[in-house]
């Protein structure tokens, strides 16, 4: 069932809480626990083919972490979008003993009222799939500083998978996080971070992508993907080894360029750089991109004989790669209206190797 839903996932595009937290998914998320202690949540992509490490860069950048406190000892946890559509959700039964400093966990599947609770508060739809855990694992219990990982999604063919790394304890000093984006550095340009919220995307006037999502997405590079156009990366300076041209503008709220012809606006519904004004921007076409989510929308309440069926004739897995077949573009010579194309995709990134690998 989770390997179903997570080819689904990367075919079509590809939480009564008393306390919630939320971050990127590659950020710890940490969560005091009732009897005492606390408990962490970090996810985590990966690849087996060396091939597919930038792509699961991409993909950690899409992700959000939710944990959200119930009743009885219940976190639940979600991984979402930005715009709170969900990729993967489960329960955490944990009951914690300071006395003989061990904790007792459960992992189920997630509780049906909390997923239509969720579903009805969050920008997706109340009858929206929320891919799980077929049945509960057995409670195991673990010392304090212990760790344990859970496959979440798994796609065979593609060899990526996502996995989330639950580590509990009663010291909370134990808990700091020492991921290399989170260790003190030297600043720099990079160290300024640009943020797009809420935005509109349009090509020559017309909208083409939206989102009202409040998450958004930061880092040093922003940079969207527009099927049949490629992926465009912005940064504030120069990156030496890459074709960065300076054909952008960054004034407020919006990005602005020219890129083959076309005028392209993406707009944010909040200041994009922390201090405002107007500034030149670096711009890098990566024509050759293919994103690792399809971008196709997420899955409705169609029979899913139906998706499969529909996702067999948009898809086509074939000699390792994998291909989304898409409409052809109008023709202007016959006065064709541009065409609004499939699943725009929006990221942000602090280094420019996460996204593009240098040439060796």
């Amino acid at each position: 069932m989770r390997n179903k839903f997570w080819a689904l996932l990367i075919c079509i595009h590809c939480l009564a809480a008393t306390m919630a937290a939320q971050n990127p998914a590659k950020r710890q998320l940490v969560l005091p626990l009732s009897d005492g202690g606390f408990v962490a949540f970090r996810s985590e992509t990966s690849a087996s083919d060396n091939k597919q490490a930038v792509a699961t860069q991409s993909l950690a950048s899409l992700l959000y972490s939710q944990a959200l406190a119930g009743e009885n000892r219940i976190i639940h946890r979600v991984l979402t979008d930005a715009d709170q559509r969900v990729i993967f959700g489960y329960d955490l039964w944990v009951n914690s003993d300071p006395i003989t400093r061990k904790f007792r966990l459960a992992v189920l599947p997630a509780d049906e009222a909390f997923r239509r609770t969720f579903l009805r508060d969050s920008a997706s739809r109340s009858n929206d799939s929320f891919a799980t855990f077929p049945k509960s694992i057995a409670p195991q219990t673990l010392d304090d500083g212990d760790a344990f990982s859970l496959e979440l999604l798994v796609n065979q063919q593609l060899g990526v998978k996502i996995v989330d790394v639950v580590k509990v304890t009663f010291d909370r000093s134990t808990l700091r996080d020492n991921t290399p984006e989170n260790q003190p550095r030297d600043f720099s340009l990079d160290a300024v971070s640009l943020a797009i919220k809420g935005y509109q995307l349009l090509i020559d006037g017309k909208v083409v992508a939206r989102s009202k999502s409040t998450i958004g997405y930061s880092g040093s590079l922003l940079w969207f993907y527009v099927p049949e156009r490629g992926r465009f990366i912005f940064s504030l300076v120069p990156r030496e080894g890459y074709s960065f041209q300076k054909i952008g503008i960054l004034e407020g709220n919006k990005i602005e360029f020219v890129a083959n012809g076309e005028h392209y606006e993406w707009l944010s519904g909040t200041e994009i750089l922390p201090n405002g004004g107007a500034w030149n921007l670096w711009v890098l076409h990566d024509s050759r991109y293919t994103p690792l989510f399809g971008p196709e929308k997420p899955m409705t309440q169609e029979k899913k004989s139906g998706i499969l069926r529909k996702i067999e004739e948009a898809v086509v897995f074939e000699n390792g790669s994998l291909t989304v077949r898409t409409p052809n573009p109008p023709d202007p010579s016959k006065g064709g209206a541009l065409e609004i194309p499939k699943r725009v995709m929006v990221g942000g990134a602090d280094s420019i190797e996460h996204l593009i690998p240098k040439s060796p």
